[in-house]
């Protein structure tokens, strides 16, 4: 079940989120005013939902800095494409 709660339990009730977020492995959507202002997710949610893509970025500088050979933003969003492409097929 979707938890949506006020941004001041998040002071007042931490324990309760950190056990949603943590036990329950759920991210907590909180709100001010009645308006979405963040959400709480467990560091393992957040890894999965990023696939790993700050690791990636670092992999791409280091090669960046370690090669001259230079993608053009076609080539690079064809690519993608074409990767996801893939994968729908294989689901």
């Amino acid at each position: 079940m979707i938890q949506i709660r006020p941004v001041s339990d998040l002071r007042n009730k931490y324990s309760e989120i950190e056990n949603i977020v943590a036990i329950d492995n759920a991210p907590v959507f909180l709100t001010k005013n009645g308006y979405g202002s963040m959400v709480v997710m467990s560091l393992q949610m957040y890894e999965a939902l990023s696939g790993g893509i700050e690791n990636k970025l670092d992999e791409a500088d280091t090669e960046a800095e370690n090669t001259s050979v230079r993608y053009s933003h076609e080539e690079v969003f064809s690519n993608l494409k074409n990767q996801i492409k893939t994968k729908k097929k294989h689901e």
